[in-house]
This record gives structure tokens, sequence and C-alpha cells, in this order.
């Protein structure tokens, strides 16, 4: 069993995802106020701090001189709506179902393509979402908070 660490949403696509208290997911629909909301397969994004971990170990090595907030990688950096920990998210088969907080996910892609003009790539020549990141479908409505239980059901 792993832990929500952050809950994150864009209120309008390309501006980066920040976090919030929480967030309210709704089937057919996704994450209340969040820019990628919809009725398609990638209403929600997850991420393991696990796999951020190694990219921030790189940055600590690489001086970049740079004063981007981004290059700390916060929460929601990378995208990802729900920030986990204790969970090895990249090993779960399309068509897991997740309780996550008061909600229900199932997962419907493992990765995605990143975009070419990434700031992470740039800065630390890789980016974890295509290979770690999960995208899901909101199968139970309910609510998510840092600190709630992430299960596999």
């Amino acid at each position: 069993m792993g832990k929500v660490l952050a809950v994150c949403i864009s209120e309008k696509k390309g501006t980066i995802k920040h976090p919030v208290s929480e967030i309210v997911l709704r089937t057919k629909h996704g994450i209340e106020g969040d820019a990628h909301a919809g009725d398609w397969h990638r209403q929600v994004s997850l991420l393991a701090t696990e796999s951020i971990e190694p990219m921030r170990e790189k940055l600590r090595e690489k001086e970049t001189g740079k004063q981007d907030p981004l290059l700390s990688l916060p929460a929601g950096a990378f995208a990802e709506n729900i920030l986990t920990e204790g969970i090895e998210l990249k090993s779960l088969p399309v068509g897991t179902r997740l309780q996550v907080g008061g909600a229900v996910l199932r997962v419907t892609q493992i990765g995605k393509e990143c975009h070419a003009d990434c700031a992470i790539r740039r800065a630390v020549g890789d980016c974890v979402m295509p290979r770690d990141g999960i995208f899901a479908i909101v199968e139970q409505d309910g609510t998510v908070q840092p600190g709630d239980p992430v299960m596999v059901l």
C-alpha cells in the first residue's frame, strides 16, 4: 500500500500543475477544475516520487546556474495530478483498479510521449513521465488529498 504525497491541477492546458489541498474526481470527467478533465482515457495522471528522486539527484549534481523553480522538481512538475509514495505505479498493468483516497481509478495507459521541448528533459537530459507515469479513468467518484492511502484492488 502506498500513500498520496500531493494532488495537483492546472486550470489551463500548457501550464504547470500546482499543488492543491484536495481534488474532487468524477466519473466520465476526471478532476474538477483541471484543464485535462473530460470523458477520455487520460483523466488522471499519477507518478511515484521514487521515480522522480533519481532526477532530483542528477539536478543536485549538475550546476545549472538557472533560477527556474521547475528545476527543483516540485509536485506537479511532470504534469502529474497525483504524486505517490510507496507503490510502484509503473509496474501496474493496464486495467488495474486502484483505491486512491475516496475514489476508485482504473489504469488505462502506462507512460506517454514526452514533448520535445520539455524543460525537464532539456535541463537533466531525461524525463520519467514517458516511462513511469500512469494514466487512469475515474470509476467511482471521490475526493483525494495528501496522506490518503493508495491500494491496488
